[in-house]
């Protein structure tokens, strides 16, 4: 097949080959400014847009993108190069589709603060969304709260009208708004964090407060923070990725998407600027996201984490090798019944039973190969926000946590840095040599694992957890991780 350039000037060409947007991308003016235009943000939101631009709705809301970080400016050159648009692979278990997708008219490089602050002042963007990762908030973990004393919160609070974080950025924006009278735009975090529009409230406001408390006090009263349930699985780009886009769909993308067939948003609707109307493309408006964010955190989010360590040290591959193992299957199964499950607040409309078999046949889908080393990535970021919440809810109802704790202690074999045939694991979180450190002594004393009050907060000094942590992180050293997974799961 012959390959063709994503490019403007090629979309003719590649519609013979696939879907390509069906408005003119000259037509359509800025109204959201997105942070982290990375492999999610253009799999989830751009799509939603994407498809309603389609419908020859709402071209008044196409987006322009932003970062802060160096890895950002290499994504924007790698957009700008194929006119910002991206080729789109969504994959089923038994088909495989591509599309060309073209919401993003715009790229503000992160070494441009003067531009970055020119759109954030203009009228027209009325959305500031953000994908930032789960580690992005600047949250304390043993208090959950958002922590002022982070050295890049610090330095943005003492000089505010320089700016280096994105949440420096939106205060920055917010001010200026405010000064000159331009309604306030609405912040929308997309990132799976719980109640992330409070989070991201809380970031925004604390940091304004540590230099104008009175812009604080009315960012508090005229911002909106709708909080998201944002879902849907979506792998890191590789040259395998490449290489399939190229051959198998004929478009020579440097950054194409794949992603599942699946997708799920669930906003609570609280715009004043006001917003595309995405529920005509399957977005859902609710008054309060709770109950769908925990059924996605917790069984989704949180079943990774339960197949991910166990499948590192078993030095499986993918996440979809992982669930053709009937070991860590049947670990999943279990954990997520016994223990997962039960801390889940009913949901409007769905049976949980219905979306757990959902989430096993999405892990479990092999077009996606979607890696155990990303599922393993920034546990002590993921951990406190997908694991510890459950054993804390289960330890207060006097429930068993066998399961859960057992999670807990594979991810602190995990992080003493091999596998169980002996293979080195590479560094793959933020706080690797911390963790390395403490895996290692947690290796004869497991309470020093426990002892990260920034990852554990009151649960790593509950009694119940201490004793069946350190009993299953025992066992692991003695028999190994797969052999004390079989025993769990024969008991």
């Amino acid at each position: 097949m012959t390959e063709l350039k994503l490019s403007l000037a090629n979309l003719s060409a590649i519609s013979k080959k696939m879907s390509v947007p069906t408005y003119t991308r000259s037509s359509l003016k800025q109204g959201i400014m997105h942070f982290g235009v990375g492999n999610f943000h253009r799999a989830h939101l751009a799509v939603y847009l994407d498809d309603l631009f389609n419908k020859g709705l709402d071209h008044d809301w196409a987006l322009v993108g932003a970062g802060v970080m160096q890895s950002d400016e290499a994504m924007r050159q790698r957009l700008a190069a194929q006119d910002y648009l991206t080729t789109v692979v969504e994959q089923d278990n038994d088909l495989s589709t591509a599309h060309i997708t073209g919401p993003l008219i715009d790229f503000v490089s992160p070494n441009d603060k003067p531009a970055m602050m020119a759109k954030l002042c203009d009228p027209e963007i009325r959305i500031v969304s953000l994908t930032i990762t789960e580690g992005g908030y600047f949250i304390d973990p043993a208090t959950g709260n958002f922590n002022p004393q982070h050295h890049a919160i610090a330095r943005d609070g003492a000089h505010p009208h320089d700016p280096s974080t994105v949440f420096g950025f939106i205060v920055a924006g917010l001010a200026a708004r405010r000064a000159t009278g331009i309604q306030a735009f609405t912040v929308m975090s997309c990132d799976n964090v719980p109640h992330n529009g409070v989070v991201t409230k809380n970031a925004v406001v604390g940091l304004a407060r540590l230099s104008n408390p009175a812009l604080a006090d009315w960012i508090n009263a005229h911002v909106a923070f709708p909080n998201a349930m944002v879902d849907r699985i979506t792998p890191a780009t590789g040259d395998r990725e490449r290489k399939i886009c190229a051959e198998v769909f004929g478009v020579e993308d440097t950054w194409p998407i794949f992603c599942e067939e699946f997708k799920q948003w669930v906003v609570e609707d609280n715009f004043p600027s006001g917003r595309p109307a995405w529920e005509k493309v399957g977005a859902q408006f609710v008054k309060d996201v709770t109950p769908w964010e925990y059924m996605k955190i917790r069984i989704l989010n949180g079943g990774h984490a339960v197949i991910a360590y166990i499948g590192g040290l078993m030095d499986v591959e993918f996440a979809h090798e992982a669930m053709e193992t009937p070991l860590i299957r049947n670990f999943l199964k279990k954990i997520t019944d016994d223990e997962i499950r039960p801390t889940v607040l009913p949901v409007p409309g769905t049976d949980l039973k219905d979306y757990q078999t959902l989430i096993e046949r999405r892990f479990a889908n092999p077009k996606i190969a979607d890696t155990i080393r990303r599922l393993c990535l920034d546990g002590s970021n993921r951990q406190p926000k997908f694991i510890v919440p459950p054993i804390a809810d289960r330890l207060k109802a006097g429930k068993s946590i066998n399961g859960l704790a057992l999670a807990s202690a594979l991810w602190c074999r995990y992080c003493f840095g091999t596998t169980d045939s002996g293979k080195v694991i590479e560094p793959n979180d933020p706080n690797w040599d911390s963790l390395q450190a403490k895996a290692k002594l947690a290796k004869t004393n497991p309470q020093i694992w426990l002892d990260m009050s920034e990852i554990y907060g009151d649960v790593g000094t509950a009694p119940e957890m201490q004793k069946v942590f350190a009993d299953w992180l025992n066992a692991i050293w003695k028999n190994g991780a797969e052999a004390t997974v079989k025993g769990y799961l024969a008991s």
